[in-house]
Order: structure tokens, then sequence, then C-alpha cells
């Protein structure tokens, strides 16, 4: 869909793939940063935010987290559900030319079951479904990029829609605007999720070697993909799943069926369990489970209103382009924090899992509350997406280029920077107060409440 949503927006071929490609080189760079953090201290992503925002602080990014995450759920299953109906028709089992709401819902209903099973059983099960379903999934992809690349005949010479192809600074500001939402935007997004599933990895593993499987495992599929997906749709312009897949490859119905089923699940296993986890960090006792099913419960109801939406690309290019936002502003307050100032005045990484009024923590952070906010704000100004109300003044000034990621991160990096030194080195030394053990030293658990010990440590 990223690479589709590239052509359906006016690129060409080749401007889709440097889109692609050089986005996510720097988004999935900076992804590994995260993986390395998470396997240092054994925090979740929203458990170190309590280092930069405050012990109380961090309940703003852990909320947006927490709903950001059942929006994912809804959109990643909503995504699918036209291509499993146009599949269902070709294999007979559904009018194709009919709306099959009905269908749709009770699709989505199955498919949410099973995510929201899965992830009940905690990271365990999420790493053994990963590991015993990705490997026929990579066959069958690689099957349909030989079929496509091979047997059909794309266009890769493809600049644009014909008397239309864009030139000079339009070009430039629609491959920055297209940028933000299939480049840096899917790049970034991940940010907030690392923490939580490299917290599992033991510290004996050489950085290097998790830094590189972190990154090469995100970017060479999501790049594979997005060129599969931009080279389809050259031939039409096509966005929509079901046209997008069953127009090239009706013949392999059932397997392509097999693997978009599987392609939801395997991700929102993920969204599911770090809701739980980001739920956990605004200090709610409720047991991960039961939290399991509450974003079930609401990602099957946003599912149900998307299903009634027309607009697909609108609606895709706004969450992906929304997201940016948050995730851009957050991930320039946590870079500066761990990979500066942590650097320059360490502290005990224990003190991350504390109770709410330790005096190892702030209790709200000024300095990582404002640069977020900041962030928020110069990446709203900088933004040029489909929807007018993410059209800001300064991306309309400069005649729709989107630097809106770029803006949001140096900003609150900046902010952060020059605040946050001085409310860090504030709480390293408290007199009176009992040292904790080392991180290292302490026992390896798993799906422990983040309020009571270091989950994953």
């Amino acid at each position: 869909m990223l690479g589709a949503l590239g052509i359906h927006l006016g690129l060409g071929f080749a401007d889709t793939v440097i889109v692609l490609v050089l986005g996510n080189l720097i988004g999935m760079l900076l992804f590994g940063c995260f993986v390395l953090l998470g396997q240092k201290t054994g925090a979740t992503g929203m458990v170190l935010a309590r280092a930069a925002f405050g012990r109380r602080g961090n309940y703003l990014p852990a909320a947006i987290q927490a709903l950001l995450v059942i929006g994912w759920c809804a959109v990643n299953t909503w995504i699918i559900l036209d291509l499993v109906m146009a599949l269902f028709g070709t294999l007979g089992w559904v009018d194709p030319t009919a709306q099959n709401y009905g269908w749709k819902i009770g699709v989505a209903t199955a498919i949410m079951a099973a995510q929201v099973a899965i992830a009940w059983f905690g990271y365990k099960a999420i790493a053994a479904f990963e590991k015993w379903t990705v490997p026929p999934t990579i066959i069958i992809l690689a099957v349909m990029s030989a079929v496509a690349w091979f047997g059909m005949k794309i266009n890769w010479s493809y600049a644009g829609p014909a008397g239309n192809i864009l030139e000079g600074s339009e070009r430039i500001a629609a491959m920055s605007a297209v940028m933000t939402a299939i480049g840096i935007g899917w790049g970034i997004t991940w940010f907030t999720y690392a923490a939580d599933y490299s917290r599992f990895v033991s510290t004996e593993v050489p950085k290097r070697k998790l830094y590189l499987a972190s990154v090469l495992g995100q970017f060479i599929p999501v790049v594979w993909l997005g060129i599969l997906g931009a080279s389809l749709a050259t031939n039409s312009g096509e966005i929509d799943p079901g046209k997008l897949i069953v127009q090239n490859f009706g013949v392999l119905a059932l397997p392509v069926l097999l693997m978009v089923l599987h392609g939801p699940i395997a991700t929102n296993i993920l969204n599911i369990y770090t809701f739980s986890v980001a739920t956990q960090a605004l200090d709610i006792t409720i047991s991960r489970r039961k939290l399991n099913l509450f974003v079930g419960v609401f990602s099957l109801a946003a599912v149900v209103f998307f299903i009634f939406q027309e607009d697909f690309a609108a609606v895709l290019d706004a969450w992906l382009i929304g997201l940016v936002a948050w995730v851009a502003a957050w991930g320039g307050v946590m870079l500066v924090h761990y990979f500066w100032i942590e650097k320059r005045w360490p502290s005990d990484p224990a003190r991350l899992f504390d109770a709410v009024g330790t005096k190892r923590l702030p209790g709200v952070n000024p300095a990582g509350i404002a640069s977020l906010l900041i962030g928020i704000f110069a990446t709203w100004l900088f933004m040029y997406g489909l929807v007018p109300a993410m059209q800001g003044p300064v991306a309309v000034a400069l005649g729709g280029w989107d630097l809106s990621w770029l803006a949001g991160g140096l900003t609150s990096a900046t902010a952060y920077a020059l605040m946050g030194p001085r409310f860090h080195r504030k709480y390293l030394q408290v007199p009176g107060t009992v040292e904790a053990a080392p991180v290292a030293d302490l026992p390896r658990v798993t799906d422990l409440p983040t309020t009571t010990a270091p989950v994953g440590l």
C-alpha cells in the first residue's frame, strides 16, 4: 500500500522508489537506536519516557501511544478488508460487485479475535507466531514478486499521470509530502514500539548484531513490498487493495488470501501487546489480558467506522502524516535524553521502575513536556497533507513542501537539549535515598506490570 500510495498521489515510479529508500533508510537507522535502549534497560518505550517527561508527566505520551495503537489495529485490519472480499469473489464465495458490509464486519471480527487470542498469551506466543508464519509468507511474496516483475507488463519508466507529469518545484513538493507519509513517516512510527520487544533480548547479544538485524529486518521488506506495490500501480494508478492485487494475481487468489490475512494479525498482535504495556505505564492496575480485550473491542468499533469511509487514499494519508506530528517530536526528546544527556550525566536505569512519588525522578519534567508540545506545533507548521487541517501555514507558503518530520524532530530535540540537562542533573543525587540494584543484577521476568518491576528483566 505504501508504494501504491506514492503512485496514486502523482509520483513517477523512480521518484516513489527514491522516497521509499531514502525515507525508510533514515527512519530505520534511528529506529535501531530505540531497539538498543530496550535491550540496555529492560524497559518498555513508555517506561523509558519517564526519565524525559517525569514520573507523572509521562502519562501524556503513554496515553497518546495507547490511543494511537487502537487506531493502528483498526487501520491495519481495515486496509485488507476490500482485498479479502475481492479474493473471496475470485474464489466464488461472494459477489465482488456488492458492498458486502456484513462480510467485511464478520471478517474483521474474526481477525480481531485471532489477534487478541495470540496477544493474550504474551511475548512468547507473539514470537512463536512470527517465527513459524513469516517464512511461508516470504515464499508467497517471492512468488508474487516473480510473477509481477517477470510475467506482467510493468511500466518501469512510468513518470506520472498522463498529461500531468510533475516537474521542478512541484515534483519536489510532491516527493516531500509523500516522504512524510510513506518514507520517514512510516519508519519513525516504530520508535515508540522498539523497546517493548528488544527488552527481551539478552544483554549478551552484541549491540551491533541486534542493531543490524532490527534495522535490516524493517528496511528490506518495507522497500521490497513498496517497490512491488508501486510497480503494480503503474498500470492503473490504483491504491484500492482489492483492485491492485486481484487484478494482477487472480490466479494466486488462495495463497495470496492466506498471506493477506496473516498481515494484520502479525502486525496487530504487536499493537495489542504494546497497548497493554503502554496503558500499564499510566499506573493503571488492570491486568494485561483484560487490556487486550479492551483494545480488541475498541479497535473493532473503529474498523466498522472505517468500513463506511469512501476515500481510501485520503484516510490513509491523513493517518500516516498525523502520526508524524507525535512521533517526530517524541523521538527528538528521547534521542537527546538517552544519547546525549545520559552520556554526559549517567543515571541508574532502575529508577525508571520507582513508584509514584520517587525522589529519583521528577513528578513532571517541564522541559520534556514543553519540548514535546513545541515539536508537535512545529511539525504541524511544516506539514502538507491531503486534508486541509493538516496543511500548515509554512508548508503552504513554501508551495507544498512538507518538512514536518524534520522540523518537529529538530525543534523538540533542540528545545530539550537546552532545557533538559538542568532538570536531569537535579535528580541524580538525592540525599537519603537507597541506591537501587544495577539493572544487570536484577532477575529476568516477563509480563509483569511496569509499576512493580522492570518488565523483561
